[in-house]
């Protein structure tokens, strides 16, 4: 989840909170693949990474974001 503050004032003090990657569960596969959210808000399966048992390998891809589509 990425968090801003408001770009201005009059929209309040509240500030946005957008989803940047989703990680779910395949029960039968026993795997978890790693989305990423496109403009459209459509979640896309990331392809660099396979899905994997392990979700740190995941998680580890998310915070090096080779391709900037997580963190930009």
């Amino acid at each position: 989840m990425e968090r801003r503050p408001p770009c201005r004032e009059e929209l309040g003090p509240e500030w946005s909170r957008s989803p940047i990657a989703r990680l779910r569960y395949v029960q039968r596969a026993v795997l978890w693949p790693l989305h990423w959210r496109d403009r459209s808000a459509r979640w896309r399966r990331y392809e660099r990474v396979d899905p994997s048992a392990r979700i740190e390998v995941l998680l580890e891809e998310l915070d090096r974001d080779p391709t900037c589509i997580f963190w930009g």
